[in-house]
């Protein structure tokens, strides 16, 4: 599913702003960032290739890639630091047991 997410922002620049790619030239890889504690979509170029958008020429080697999107990923410590910072507390929290995925109500204070 977020393989064709991806692939699908490739084919609404080409409708929407007159590119040509070729999708069955890029594939979807997704990598997992240790510093950034986060998940990236990556588009990664499967050979050598141009593609024209609006007038301007891009060249892509074989394995170049476009960095489509981060998904940061947070500690409950971390997030509620982050939280604070823009002014919110954290009112609750739900956690798996596992400690893996959470769910916080925030009210701003």
């Amino acid at each position: 599913m977020t393989a064709a997410f991806n692939l699908n922002l490739l084919e609404r620049i080409n409708t929407e702003l007159g590119g040509d790619f070729r999708l069955e030239q890029f594939k979807h890889v997704a990598r997992w960032n240790e510093i950034e504690q986060a998940v990236e979509m990556h588009l990664v170029s499967l050979c050598d290739q141009r593609v024209t958008l609006c007038g301007h020429t891009f060249h892509f080697r074989t394995s170049e890639t476009i960095h489509t999107e981060s998904s940061r990923k947070y500690t409950a410590e971390s997030f509620e630091r982050l939280a604070r910072s823009g002014g919110w507390r954290v009112a609750e929290a739900w956690q798996d047991a596992g400690g893996l995925f959470g769910l916080f109500g925030l009210i701003r204070y």
